[in-house]
């Protein structure tokens, strides 16, 4: 069953959110295990998961950090 729920989590975090709000997959998957760390209770809404994120800015793995960069600013894709 857990793994059902974090199979379906990724789907549920696409169909919630603007595209503009979700992020590279890059760096879905470097903040996914932070999200759900400090930030579940926010979770499918993806808006809401980066502003819980930046609030932990200091807690997050370096790979997330990273993600962030050094600005704290985060790199989302290109709008098209």
């Amino acid at each position: 069953m857990r793994k059902l729920v974090w199979i379906a989590i990724p789907f549920a975090l696409l169909a919630s959110a603007p595209a503009s709000a979700q992020g590279t997959p890059e760096q879905r998957e470097a903040c996914n295990d932070d999200a759900f760390r400090f930030c579940n209770d926010d979770v499918p809404d993806a808006i809401a998961v980066e502003k819980c994120l930046r609030a932990h800015m200091r807690a997050l793995s370096p790979k997330c950090r990273r993600e962030f960069g050094a600005s704290g600013k985060s790199r989302r894709a290109p709008q098209e």
